[in-house]
C-alpha cells in the first residue's frame, strides 16, 4: 500500500510517498506559503521523479496541526480533495505528535514546540514508550514562559524539538540550564516522511478517519476572529 502524506502546519510544506518498505520519495518546500501553488506542484514533481501515479495511492495522511491557520486549512483541503477523488481513506495526524515521534528512543521527556507567532507557542509534552511516544497532558497554546513553567514542573531533564524551541532557545536554556537539550536543527519541522511511518499501521488496521472528522486543530482563534472580537468590544465600550 502506498501512502501520500501532506504536512503544512509550519512555514515548511512537506510531502512524501511511502509504503511498508519506507519512504519512496519526499520533498520539503520552505520560504513560501503552503497554498495549492506549493502543495499540488510538489506532489506532481514527486510523481514525475518517482514514476509513481496517484492511482497507486491507497491512503492519504494529513497533518492537522496545531499550526499556522491558513496553512493548515489549505493542506487539509488538498488532502481531503485528493481522498475524495481517489476514493481512498484519510488519516489525520497531530503535527506535535509527528514532531515528537523521531525522538522516541530518547531517555527523557520530549517537548514538541511549534512557533504560534504573536509571542506564543503550540506545545505538548511526551514520554518515550516502546514503539513510540505517549502524550503527557493536553496540547496547549501559551507564552514561552508558560512552557518553561510546565517543563520546570516536570522536574526532569527534557529534550525539546521544533521551530518554537529554536526560536525561544535562549529563554529555555536560561531558565532550565543543563536540564534542557535541543533536538537537531534538522528536526525543527514536522515531516511527511515521519507521517508515513505513523499512518501505515492505522491504514492496515483500517483505523482511518471519516472525511468530515478530519479538521484543523485550532488551539486559538484566527487573526481575523481576534480582530473582529476587538472591534466588537470597542463598539460596545
Amino acid at each position: 500500500m502506498i501512502v501520500l502524506a501532506i504536512e503544512t502546519s509550519t512555514p515548511q510544506t512537506s510531502v512524501a510517498f511511502g509504503n511498508a518498505d519506507g519512504v519512496l520519495v519526499s520533498a520539503e518546500v520552505s520560504g513560501i506559503r503552503p497554498r495549492r501553488e506549493a502543495v499540488i506542484p510538489t506532489i506532481e514533481d514527486l510523481l514525475e521523479r518517482s514514476g509513481l501515479s496517484l492511482e497507486q495511492v491507497g491512503g492519504i495522511a494529513a497533518g492537522i496541526g496545531p499550526g499556522l491557520f491558513t496553512s493548515l486549512r489549505v493542506g487539509l483541503e488538498s488532502a481531503k480533495a485528493l481522498a475524495q477523488v481517489l476514493r481512498v481513506p484519510l488519516v489525520g495526524l497531530s503535527s506535535l505528535d509527528v514532531l515528537a515521534y523521531p525522538l522516541r528512543h530518547a531517555r527523557r521527556p520530549i517537548a514538541s514546540v511549534i512557533d504560534a507567532r504573536r509571542g506564543e507557542v503550540f506545545y505538548s509534552l511526551y514520554r518515550p514508550v516502546p514503539g513510540g511516544v505517549t502524550r503527557i497532558g493536553d496540547n496547549a497554546v501559551a507564552s514561552p514562559e508558560s512552557l518553561v513553567a510546565d517543563l520546570e514542573a516536570l522536574g526532569e531533564e527534557v529534550l525539546a524539538v521544533g521551530n518554537g524551541a529554536v526560536l525561544y532557545r535562549d529563554l529555555l536554556e536560561s531558565a532550565l540550564g543543563g536540564s534542557l537539550e535541543l533536538a537537531p536543527y534538522a528536526l525543527r519541522y514536522p515531516s511527511a516522511a515521519t507521517m508515513i511511518e505513523l499512518a501505515l499501521p492505522r491504514f492496515e488496521r483500517e483505523e482511518h478517519d471519516e472525511l468530515f472528522d478530519v479538521v484543523p486543530l485550532y488551539l486559538r482563534k484566527s487573526d481575523a476572529e481576534i480582530a473582529w472580537d476587538r472591534r466588537e468590544a470597542a463598539g460596545q465600550a
